[in-house]
């Protein structure tokens, strides 16, 4: 029998061009597929109801090459202001379409150790409705992948620049429950970040 879907959608952020990496990270492969290809699969295994993508440097090339059957998709005009700026967007996408979601999961397309039982451990824990955050624990502070509740879903749609999630969740930290990560939350920044996890992993 099918798990029922929660309402929650979930947002991938890959919009960025990826400097540091010197190639779009989007598109580096990751067993058999990309790395965009394998959180799409995380998010879809997950028990969110709707998945939306945020790109934006590289799009055109990006969307021949990924499959995005049954994914929405927004590309950010203004991807080049940040990572909040392409936040924003998806956000404003996706309240527009769906204003009643009881929580937006936020994700990175370059943490592929990440997968659908993390990702659904902070779903699970939203649902116990102890806080209006649930999010990634890194030390002492917190990050994403996160879930945020609607009271947040003005602020994450008018966000700008490079600020991204972390400001909110630092300016709100009595509502925020965190999550040990186990390890999974690796960003792959550089082409040395992705060859070193790559090897580990195949």
């Amino acid at each position: 029998m099918d798990t029922p879907k929660e309402n929650i959608a979930i947002l991938i952020l890959a919009a960025g061009a990826s400097m540091r990496m010197g190639r779009a990270k989007q598109l580096l492969p990751w067993g058999k597929t990309t790395l965009l290809e394998h959180s799409i699969a995380m998010a879809i295994g997950t028990n969110a109801e709707q998945i939306t993508v945020v790109l934006g440097a590289n799009a055109n090339t990006i969307k021949l090459a990924v499959p995005m059957n049954g994914i929405s998709h927004i590309v950010n005009p203004n991807w080049e202001s940040g990572l909040g700026s392409s936040l924003a967007c998806g956000m404003q996408l996706l309240t527009k379409w769906k204003s009643t979601h009881d929580g937006i999961l936020i994700m990175l397309c370059d943490q592929p150790l990440m997968d659908t039982g993390f990702l659904n451990s902070l779903i699970e824990q939203f649902k116990g409705g102890q806080k209006g955050i649930v999010a990634t624990r890194y030390g002492e502070r917190a990050g994403v992948p996160a879930i945020f509740s609607t009271r947040y879903f003005s602020e994450l749609a008018t966000l700008h620049k490079d600020f991204g999630a972390k400001n909110l969740l630092d300016q709100n930290k009595s509502d925020v429950l965190s999550i040990d990560p186990q390890g999974k939350a690796i960003d792959v920044d550089t082409f040395e970040d992705y060859q070193k996890l790559a090897r580990g992993h195949f």
